[in-house]
């Protein structure tokens, strides 16, 4: 295990580096997969939306406003890169990896069943066993439709409309609505 702190694993992935499952330090990503099953335990029994605000800071590190609210049940790998802005209305079921980093702006709406895929694996067979992260960035306003996948390094622009079952590979523009699978412009707004 590497004992330099400024160069961990977790910070080895948000820069990009594609990351072997045989790294000598891949060991840190079950354990903080499972600090986040810990408290994804008492997120997703709670009883009152204070108390999911109050696990979901605990998972992200951060601050939950509270203007925004989360119905569970939720699931992430992570956490630590889930940032969270204010008046966010995140639905049943949404799955994060976050490993990539996930940026959700202010006044964003998740359906239900949505996918926040921020990692993935190389494509040649040889090479598969490993992990790509890319940043996904949901810009404000947007609206994110029921059943969704957004994959990772993908930007959903400003007051963009992501349609229920599309699956996102590009950005998405400012303004505009995207259906499909893959997803594609199909009108401005």
């Amino acid at each position: 295990m590497s004992t330099d702190k400024t160069n961990t694993i977790f910070d080895r992935i948000l820069s990009g580096e594609t990351v072997s499952f045989n790294d000598p330090d891949y060991d840190q990503l079950h354990l903080q997969s499972e600090r986040a099953i810990s408290i994804l335990v008492d997120l997703n029994t709670s009883r009152t939306l204070d108390d999911i605000r109050r696990y979901l800071g605990e998972l992200t590190q951060s601050d939950i406003d509270s203007s925004t609210t989360l119905f569970t049940p939720f699931s992430i790998n992570y956490g630590k890169n889930l940032k969270l802005g204010k008046n966010i209305f995140i639905n049943q079921n949404c799955q994060v990896l976050d490993l990539g980093g996930v940026t959700i702006d202010d006044d964003v709406m998740i359906g239900p069943r949505v996918n926040l895929l921020s990692e993935t694996h190389p494509i040649e067979p040889e090479s598969r066993k490993a992990l790509i992260a890319k940043p996904i960035h949901v810009k404000a306003g947007a609206w994110i439709g029921a059943g969704a996948t957004i994959l990772p390094g993908v930007t959903v622009g400003e007051h963009a409309i992501v349609a229920a079952g599309a699956v996102v590979s590009k950005d998405v523009p400012d303004r505009t609505v995207v259906a499909g699978v893959p997803a594609k412009i199909i009108k401005s707004i």
